[in-house]
């Protein structure tokens, strides 16, 4: 490979030893260290650049970018940068799914033990001094022996299988490919066989989202699936607010239709004080934050280096968005 002029975001949460493993492993030529938020530096720069390693999602900049050929955005969600013309170009973007995968998986079983447990009505109890036992508390059952329905079998959907068969829960897949069932899942199905979300709503105890959206799973939750769903189930969704129709959710919610409903991703986000979600009942709401693992900022790196290898030799790139993702509607 002949010299290669490299943008890098100055704001990557990296540590002196990081960024000199990072700079060692970029190809021979010039690295240009830029603030994302300084427009002339980026344009500069965007003039002889052939790769750009960034922090957030990349934006018209560096579609444009006259010899932009690769761009890595360092973080899990793409559905920003999968817009039309960046396939137009030929552009290639990459991500870092995955570096958060088992924190993902934590904060599925976080709410799935919630719900189940009707945990926020003892928290309640709790905070009026009162040793609480109502009669609804019969109907309680551990996790164990109960079925999880996974959609989205990447980084976090694998992550989260091991984790829901530690707690000895029959496990469900759904995804898109028809490959090889991933450790924990006792069930695969696959859209590409034929086979859809319907065929298993009403077997799960919990329905655990966290699939991409594109426009392909826009609404891929909404009044019909819902109505599948068993009134004792509850709802988890840790991919993008859209996946889920909101308005289907807060009416299946306040009529008792599903038992419950975790979600950190909302429609919009931040969410609005006066927006119906923040009342609806037997809904957790957290704020798109998931505990930080702590090597986080190490398994970012280990994956810019792996693809800075897999683009010099030629390779297939690790988490290189498709047609697929595709998000228009945003």
């Amino acid at each position: 490979m002949t010299d290669t002029a490299t943008i890098v975001s100055s704001d990557l949460p990296f540590d002196a030893d990081q960024w000199a493993r990072l700079e060692a492993a970029l190809p021979p030529g010039r690295v240009i260290k830029v603030d994302t938020g300084d427009d002339a530096a980026v344009a500069a720069a965007l003039e002889v650049a052939e790769i750009a390693i960034l922090k957030g999602d990349l934006d018209e900049r560096f579609v444009n970018a006259p010899g932009l050929k690769w761009v890595h955005c360092d973080h899990a969600g793409l559905t920003k940068s999968a817009r039309p013309e960046v396939f137009e170009k030929g552009l290639i973007v990459t991500g870092s799914a995955g570096r958060s995968g088992p924190a993902l998986a934590e904060h599925v079983m976080m709410f799935s033990l919630l719900l189940c447990s009707r945990y926020p009505d003892f928290y309640e109890a709790q905070k009026r001094h009162e040793w609480r036992r109502v009669p609804e508390m019969a109907d309680l059952r551990a996790l164990s022996g109960r079925t999880m329905a996974i959609i989205g079998m990447g980084h976090t959907g694998k992550a989260l299988a091991v984790r829901a068969k530690a707690f000895d829960m029959k496990v469900l897949g759904y995804r898109r490919r028809d490959e090889p069932t991933p450790d924990g899942v006792d069930r695969m199905y696959c859209s590409d066989l034929g086979e859809g979300i319907d065929d298993i709503l009403d077997q799960a105890d919990i329905v655990a989202l966290v699939i991409n959206l594109s426009d392909a799973t826009h609404h891929l939750i909404g009044a019909g699936q819902l109505a599948r769903m068993k009134r004792s189930a509850v709802l988890v969704n840790l991919s993008r607010g859209a996946v889920i129709d909101q308005d289907a959710l807060v009416e299946a919610l306040r009529e008792g239709r599903i038992a419950g409903a975790g979600i950190d991703v909302t429609t919009p986000e931040p969410l609005p004080t006066d927006h119906p979600l923040w009342d609806t009942p037997n809904l957790l709401i957290t704020p798109h934050f998931t505990a930080a693992l702590p090597d986080r900022a190490e398994r970012s790196l280990n994956m810019i280096v792996d693809n800075l290898h897999r683009y010099r030799v030629g390779r297939e790139m690790l988490n290189r968005i498709s047609e697929e993702d595709l998000w228009s509607k945003g």
